[in-house]
């Protein structure tokens, strides 16, 4: 099979809107949690979020695309429209016909779904809907308009796996790299939920985190006082190519992809497994996929949402996995980016491309005190940044369903 590189990214997150932005502020255990200001949260249980900062669609695009597409599909365009700066790509240069689209996304057009059932409301029962109404809506429009705008028409689909989403969109595009079936493939998620419907459906579901008095220290996974997610938006974009395609392009290699692998925990509609029995599937086979053992992984950028069981029947997986005290790192970004949802694997997938490009392990911030159970079996990472050799990189992702995604990403060498 083909050896598959990464020779672009491309981020749009609460804490940067671009690559090297969102990078140092995660080296920096910069918090991207603040009071929500897309609508008014007073009423609202939770009313904080981690919202993108001083970012404008029309900065990037115009506006007739801006009234076609949903603002997950703005943010998937603005991720991709970077990522494609980064990797050096000239399109017209390459076989269109082998370049491919695979996108994720747990939600979809959420705000445009809000929004027209709210103008129905408003009036006298007569269907009056924007033309635009479905296509802005449907889940998988991003992927779509991603390749009409480049003109690939390569394998074009979305991955909905609810949180999962994005790192299942990027294992599938892996796959069809190293089965010889593209030779490049754009992938990547993008989520667009805080919004009324968003904050109120989780906060029914009492997923999300109620602590209003201290928004930027609320999301603290693996802590004993965490009290559910803090939920974010945004986009991360990344560019897989077969190795050959790379070398030929005279593309910079920033990282490889060496394994993945899917699983469920088929126990719960939300919640997961006590002993991450998913999870645990999810690891040992994408490390199998890899070629490598669990003693080869320096970091594991864990899901770890800041949930009660969520995180410890994470943990408790990665025990199974790894053993206790292993020298794999483990760190919480999303104590920082907050829950992207369905974008959250494409995210932290950048925050591994850059560990083992830099030989930097992200922070976990918040997080004082470390449920006794585990307390003294991982490094956390706590606090500050770490400078260590990091050669394989794994990353969790988990949805409700019961999905599980992990991915692992090697530090590229000729």
């Amino acid at each position: 099979m083909k050896r598959v590189v990464v020779t672009g990214i491309g981020a749009l997150t609460p804490i940067g809107n671009n690559v090297q932005d969102f990078w140092n502020s995660l080296k920096n255990g910069v918090s991207g949690a603040a009071p929500i200001t897309k609508f008014d949260a007073t009423k609202f249980k939770t009313k904080f979020a981690c919202e993108l900062k001083d970012f404008n669609p029309l900065d990037h695009i115009d506006k007739s695309e801006a009234r076609r597409y949903d603002l997950f599909s703005q943010y998937a365009l603005v991720a991709v429209a970077e990522a494609v700066k980064n990797a050096g790509i000239n399109f017209d240069e390459l076989n269109k016909n082998r370049i491919g689209v695979i996108w994720g996304s747990g939600n979809g057009g959420m705000l445009t779904f809000q929004e027209q059932i709210e103008e129905f409301a408003k009036g006298d029962g007569t269907p009056r809907f924007n033309p635009f109404f479905i296509p802005k809506m449907l889940v998988n429009m991003a992927s779509g308009i991603i390749s009409l705008k480049y003109g690939l028409r390569g394998v074009n689909f979305t991955a909905v796996s609810a949180c999962a989403a994005s790192n299942s969109a990027l294992i599938d595009a892996f796959n069809y790299i190293r089965w010889g079936k593209a030779d490049m493939m754009i992938t990547g998620g993008s989520e667009a939920a805080v919004l009324e419907s968003g904050v109120g459906g989780f906060n029914a579901m009492k997923a999300l985190s109620t602590n209003n008095d201290s928004p930027q220290t609320a999301s603290r996974p693996f802590d004993v006082t965490r009290d559910g997610f803090v939920l974010g938006e945004g986009a991360g974009a990344i560019i897989l190519e077969s190795y050959e395609s790379a070398v030929k392009r005279g593309a910079t290699i920033l990282a490889e992809v060496v394994g993945g692998a899917m699983a469920a925990d088929a126990y719960h509609l939300t919640g997961t497994h006590p002993d991450g029995e998913g999870a645990f599937l999810g690891m040992t086979e994408a490390i199998a996929d890899a070629g490598i053992t669990a003693a080869d992984i320096d970091y594991i950028n864990a899901h770890a949402t800041s949930t009660g069981v969520g995180d410890a029947s994470e943990l408790r997986a990665i025990e199974r996995v790894f053993g206790a005290n292993p020298k794999a790192n483990v760190s919480a970004t999303k104590s920082m980016t907050g829950h992207l949802l369905g974008a959250a694997g494409a995210i932290e997938s950048i925050a591994c491309i850059k560990a083992v490009q830099e030989d930097i392990i992200p922070p976990t911030i918040n997080t004082t005190e470390v449920e006794p159970e585990f307390a003294n079996k991982f490094d956390f990472t706590l606090g500050k940044a770490q400078h260590k050799t990091v050669n394989y990189v794994l990353n969790n992702t988990f949805g409700f369903g019961g999905h599980v995604a992990t991915s692992i990403f090697k530090k590229f060498t000729h």
